[in-house]
C-alpha cells in the first residue's frame, strides 16, 4: 500500500493524488518505488489536473477522462528517454520529456516547486540508469585476460644424470569491482548539489535517505 502523505509535501491536490495513487498501486513492477508526483494546477478552473509520476524505472503520466470518472495512463522508460528539463513560465513550469524517438512531451502548468523536484527526481533517475548501461555494456565487452607465462626452468647441476626444474608462479592481476547503486546514487545526488539544483538541506535529508536505504 503505498503511503498519500509523502506526496503531499509541495502543495499537491490531495484528491488528484489520491486517485492516482489508488491506480498506480496495481500497475507497478517487482521492487518499482515511487519517487515523486507532480499535480498540475491550471491558472483557471483546475478541476481535472493531470499528474506526472517519477519511479526509478519509468515515468507515468496520469490525464483524466470521461469528466474524471476514468484516467489514462501512459508511461515511458528510462531506456526511451534522451533528457529532461523544465521551463519557469508566468503561471507555473513546464516540464519536458525528450524521448529517444518521437516528439517531445511537454506538461504545462506545473506549480515551480514541484517542476523544480520532479526534474531533479527524474534527472537523477536518468543518470542512474545511464551509468547502469554503460557499466552492464563494459561487463559485455570484457572479456578474460589469458596470460600465458612460460615457465622458467633453473637447471642446478646436482649430479651428471639429475635435473632440477623450479616453476615460476604467475601473479594474478586484480580486477577492478564495478560501483554498487548506493555509491552511485550518491555520486549522481552529489552532482545535482554541486550543480546548484538542490538546497544543501534537500542534498542531507536525499542523501540521509539513501543511507538509510543501504
Amino acid at each position: 500500500m503505498i503511503l498519500i502523505d509523502r506526496f503531499l509535501s509541495d502543495e499537491q491536490d490531495p484528491k488528484a493524488v489520491e486517485k492516482v495513487l489508488g491506480k498506480l498501486n496495481d500497475m507497478l513492477t517487482t521492487n518499482e518505488e515511487l519517487i515523486y508526483l507532480a499535480v498540475q494546477k491550471k491558472p483557471a478552473v483546475n478541476l481535472l489536473p493531470d499528474c506526472i509520476v517519477v519511479s526509478n524505472k519509468r515515468i507515468f503520466y496520469c490525464e483524466p477522462a470521461n469528466f474524471g470518472i476514468t484516467m489514462n495512463f501512459k508511461d515511458i522508460s528510462w531506456k526511451s528517454i534522451k533528457e529532461v528539463s523544465f521551463k519557469e513560465e508566468l503561471f507555473g513550469s513546464k516540464f519536458i520529456c525528450v524521448p529517444q524517438h518521437g516528439e517531445n512531451i511537454i506538461t504545462e502548468y506545473i506549480p515551480k516547486v514541484q517542476a523544480r523536484k520532479l526534474y531533479q527526481a527524474a534527472y537523477e533517475q536518468l543518470e542512474l540508469f545511464k551509468e547502469a548501461q554503460k557499466q552492464a555494456e563494459l561487463n559485455e565487452r570484457r572479456t578474460p585476460v589469458a596470460i600465458d607465462t612460460p615457465v622458467t626452468v633453473i637447471e642446478t647441476e646436482v649430479s651428471k644424470k639429475e635435473e632440477m626444474e623450479i616453476p615460476l608462479y604467475t601473479a594474478s592481476i586484480p580486477v577492478e569491482e564495478p560501483e554498487d547503486e548506493t555509491t552511485l546514487r550518491l555520486r549522481k545526488l552529489k552532482t545535482l548539489y554541486d550543480k546548484q539544483l538542490i538546497t544543501q538541506e534537500e542534498y542531507e535529508a536525499k542523501k540521509a535517505d539513501i543511507l538509510d536505504s543501504f
